[in-house]
């Protein structure tokens, strides 16, 4: 075939592949009036994810984004990332997980729009709230002012941004897949910080924006006074009750960030949002004139390598819909899916309708979208009492709502879904030790503690760390001595002089000639802390050493590029002499760590160190290392951390962030154990783990697992609606597309897998939830039986909601609302038990 047919053929295939995935081919006007967003002319409605490129790797970004596409998004959301693109100055990198082109031209291969949310400030979470570090360094610079120096190179950067989108014809207009693009980001937190130069700045910011490129619309989040034409955003949990709308009537209502969970900061406890709340909030802002919503985030990922903000957890909400190892957390995943599908089947009536709304009472009110002479009318009745259900009247019918939920009915009559009540299915998620990948030989190498022969002072006081490290590293030492005399040292066995040391962050080891001393740190709330120890002494020279460590740089807030940490006074206490102020002693300091220095976390690295069995008592600050084999199948892959404390984690050299499982939650548990490892950066047999530790430890514990959400499980009532899929809109008329409308308990194993075993079944008022079901007072004895005849060893199944068939004409709780509660274990289709097909399946989503 000739090389310009061949070109031809392909570009046709990857037309057909974008038309059959629902986006139209060629260049798209986008524009907007007060009732949505267009595109060329066409009203839509939008339902949006953030994926953020950089936490989750390329091999992996198609499987997330089919899933988001399955869970019926159309729109997928991004933060470009300054710091990650521009480390050094003038140095850009836009490879492996920061090729932003490549990802966003799969977002639209698989058939959705993308919002870019340009910053360049961006907060998420992220090391310095995407700013390169280099900037604080520049001349008189005030971050996100008025400021010149600022402004400069904000310039620069968002101009490169926009140029190189341009060039690749990523815009819609271009026919691309970007529709919005964002400048700036809550900046009316700090706004009143800069006073007059905080107004300057906004419009400055709006009118660069609008100037780089003005055929797609601007949107700046959480701000007021969004200058023309830049729409204002809202971001909460629940917009449609907190938005105070936009600020000019000509401009749509979009929901910019609704929180899936909150993300966990080291310390905390686990993170919840039910899917229940976040479909109410969903159906609340659409039905209040909203046309964009976004989950922030849909996927979180991982925060790899040292990409966190000060204290923030590697995994990044893993409570979203796909959590952290792209995997469908039910039901959030597919209870979201559903209430896409229930407004979608409202669309026209809410695009085309008028809307009036009817006050019942302080909680309950019906919204009704209509068009006069037409079958056009929508309705969501909503009850916002968070304790009693009610009976609601409405067009000659009666409509049972449960507690704080929202019932739609597409064609004003139809109740097709309610937030409260959840028909798709849950899950679980299990970790299960790999059979092949643990059989460890663990070898250590213990860091050198530098003395001050090694690190004369060379400063009256201890460096600031912040630009000490210049976000290099995570460590830098502070090296002091102390001559001490006999007179000096307590006489008695029973007194020990005791080290002060005052640090505004965020942690710290201290050794005294070599000898470890202790550790301490703060808190994402209170950085600085308080560290005391006692210490033996000697007479004579006293080599002091602080490893002073950063867990990410500052993410939020004004003045920024003020933020100070590291250690700032240190004493001793207790001698015979009295107290002795080091403070101003002189300093030496050492960027980073000797196993840094000589990347022993990779092959070539590895071996410029003598590494020793690790047996028996470690010292602390040691790099441990062995060799795994790869974990069986395709499913994700985890190490857990048990019996590990502070440090950061190498697979084949690629850091997969840090770990702390010594910083314990209020429930005595650490934040996270499980840190996820890329199946990309694993090698056919042999892989190389390598654990900088900072603390005592027992790696013999450490494990590598394989997570999977293969137990499903399915919590249904009577008062459920049918499933969503039972219903389709033609021709602006709602049909039902299912033979039997009636609730039923409908579950499906993930990835060609099979129902192995029914775990749980009960009919009748079980408790509890999937993992953890228990019986009530009210159980059919025929529950797992009859379960098992409809689902045992097949891929899916559906059990009706049906009395009789359970109940055989018995009911010994007859006026209780029965529920059926199943729990199913799911397993490899075939009887080779360690072989798995794991084919990418998820449910599609019709959104006509």
């Amino acid at each position: 075939m000739s090389s310009p047919l061949k070109l031809l053929c392909i570009s046709f295939l990857s037309i057909i592949t974008i038309v059959s995935a629902g986006i139209p081919v060629g260049p798209k006007a986008v524009t907007y009036d007060g009732r949505s967003l267009m595109i060329n002319g066409k009203r839509e409605l939008f339902f949006s994810g953030s994926i953020h490129y950089p936490r989750s790797v390329p091999e992996e970004w198609p499987m997330i984004l089919d899933r988001a596409k399955h869970g019926g998004l159309n729109l997928i959301q991004t933060y470009v990332f300054w710091n990650a693109h521009e480390f050094e100055k003038g140095d850009l990198n836009f490879e492996g997980r920061y090729d932003l082109v490549k990802f966003l031209k799969l977002v639209q291969e698989k058939g959705m729009y993308a919002t870019l949310r340009v910053g360049p400030f961006i907060q998420a979470e992220w090391n310095h709230g995407g700013l390169p570090y280099w900037l604080r360094e520049v001349p008189d610079i005030i971050f996100r002012s008025n400021n010149e120096p600022f402004k400069a190179h904000m310039k620069q950067y968002v101009s490169t941004v926009i140029e190189k989108m341009k060039q690749e014809k990523l815009f819609a207009p271009q026919g691309g897949p970007i529709i919005l693009a964002q400048i700036e980001n809550e900046y009316n937190h700090i706004q009143l910080a800069y006073e007059t130069d905080g107004d300057s700045y906004v419009q400055w910011a709006a009118k660069l924006a609008v100037s780089l490129y003005n055929e797609v619309p601007w949107i700046m989040c959480k701000q007021k006074d969004a200058p023309d034409p830049v729409i204002n955003a809202c971001n909460g949990r629940h917009c449609g009750d907190t938005f105070t709308g936009p600020n000019k009537p000509y401009k749509p209502s979009i929901w910019t960030e609704n929180w899936t969970a909150q993300y966990r900061v080291f310390g905390d406890p686990p993170s919840q949002r039910s899917a229940e709340d976040i479909a109410f909030s969903v159906a609340r802002f659409f039905s209040k004139n909203g046309s964009l919503v976004n989950y922030y985030m849909y996927h979180g990922g991982t925060n790899f390598g040292r990409t966190t903000s000060a204290f923030t957890t590697t995994c990044y909400y893993d409570e979203a819909p796909l959590d952290s190892y792209g995997l469908q957390r039910e039901p959030k995943w597919s209870h979201l899916r559903d209430v896409h599908k229930a407004v979608n089947l409202c669309k026209k009536a809410l695009l085309n309708g008028e809307h009036t709304t009817q006050k019942l009472s302080q909680y309950h009110e019906i919204i009704v979208y209509e068009k006069k002479e037409s079958n056009l009318c929508a309705a969501f009745i909503t009850n916002n009492h968070t304790q009693n259900p009610k009976v609601i009247e409405f067009r000659g019918s009666s409509y049972y709502l449960p507690p704080r939920s929202i019932s739609i009915l597409p064609d004003c009559k139809t109740m097709v879904f309610n937030t409260q009540n959840i028909a798709s299915q849950h899950n679980s998620r299990n970790f299960e030790k790999s059979k092949v990948a643990n059989n460890h030989k663990w070898e250590v190498y213990t860091e050198p503690i530098p003395t001050s022969k090694e690190l004369p002072p060379k400063q009256k006081i201890p460096a600031e760390l912040y630009s000490l490290l210049k976000d290099t590293t995570d460590y830098g030492w502070y090296i002091t001595s102390v001559e001490l005399g006999p007179e000096d040292l307590p006489k008695k066995n029973e007194i020990s002089p005791v080290i002060r040391i005052l640090s505004l962050g965020h942690s710290l080891l201290a050794f005294v000639n070599g000898q470890y001393v202790g550790s301490n740190h703060g808190s994402h709330e209170e950085k600085g802390f308080e560290f005391q120890k006692p210490v033996s002494f000697k007479v004579g020279v006293n080599h002091i050493a602080i490893l002073a460590s950063l867990v990410g740089l500052p993410d939020s807030g004004a003045y920024m590029e003020h933020r100070y940490a590291g250690p700032k006074t240190v004493t001793i206490l207790g001698l015979n002499s009295g107290t002795i102020t080091l403070t101003a002693n002189g300093w030496g300091h050492q960027v980073g760590l000797q196993g840094e220095k000589y990347e022993i976390f990779t092959e070539v690295g590895s071996k410029k160190v003598e590494w020793k069995d690790a047996k028996g008592h470690n010292a602390p600050l040691s790099w441990y290392k062995t060799n795994f084999a790869t974990p069986e199948g395709t499913c994700p892959v985890a190490i857990k951390m048990t019996g590990m404390g502070k440090g950061m984690i190498w697979i084949n050299g690629e850091s997969i962030g840090r770990h702390w499982m010594s910083y314990l939650s209020p429930l005595g548990k650490p934040t996270q154990s499980e840190y996820h490892i890329p199946r990309s950066f694993l090698k056919p047999k042999d892989n190389m783990l390598v654990i900088l530790e900072e603390e005592i430890a027992h790696p013999e514990n450490v494990e590598i697992v394989r997570v999977n959400r293969d137990t499903i499980c399915s919590y249904i009532t009577e008062n459920h609606p049918p499933n969503i899929k039972s219903w389709s809109s033609k021709n602006q008329k709602l049909t039902p597309v299912a033979a039997n409308l009636t609730p039923a308990a409908v579950i499906k194993c993930p990835n060609q897998k099979a129902i192995k075993a029914i775990e749980f079944a009960s009919f009748g008022d079980p408790l509890g939830f999937c993992g953890e079901f228990i019986m009530g007072k009210c159980h059919a004895p025929s529950s797992k039986k009859i379960v098992e005849q409809y689902c045992l060893g097949k891929g899916s199944c559906s059990v009706p909601m049906d009395k009789a068939l359970f109940n055989s004409g018995k009911d010994d709780c007859p006026n209780a609302i029965k529920t059926l509660a199943v729990q199913a274990k799911c397993g490899p289709s075939n009887d080779e038990k360690d072989l798995e097909n794991e084919k990418d399946e998820v449910d599609e989503i019709d959104s006509s």
